[in-house]
């Protein structure tokens, strides 16, 4: 078993903390997804990440795609021992996207920790022309 008593209490309590704030990992990630006039937002709460190296974002058969990672290392070194830490974890979340909405029109931004990706709606008006079936005789 480990000798805690060389550890400060900040250094033992570290874990808890964290846990506490729902900082153990990425696998959940807050979001929300609302129309704003004629514009799909979703936004994804990703604190700490580079977007340009940690987040995927695509389109594939009318789904969003948001996958992200995080890679975290922390070193502490104090006159009675060093402690090293790291902790890693991934996210992936996908979203239908509405009919009407063109994959060259989505753009994106990163702000402040938050992920927002603003999708334009085209308009569509149903067709409701009548389309007459043929009956074919057995």
């Amino acid at each position: 078993m480990a000798d805690l008593s060389k550890w400060a209490t900040s250094d033992v309590l570290e874990p808890i903390r964290r846990f506490l704030e729902g900082d153990m990992t990425m696998s959940a990630v807050r979001v929300e997804q609302f129309l704003d006039g004629d514009t799909l937002v979703v936004r994804a709460e990703l604190p700490g990440i580079d977007p340009d190296t940690d987040v995927d974002l695509s389109v594939t058969d009318g789904q969003l795609h948001i996958k992200a990672k995080r890679e975290e290392k922390a070193e502490h070194k104090s006159k009675t021992g060093y402690r090293s830490e790291f902790r890693y974890g991934s996210v992936t979340r996908s979203f239908a996207l509405p009919p009407g909405v063109s994959e060259e029109d989505i753009t994106a931004s990163y702000n402040d920790g938050v992920l927002e990706v603003r999708a334009p709606v085209r308009s569509t008006s149903p067709d409701t022309s009548a389309k007459r079936i043929r009956i074919d005789r057995g």
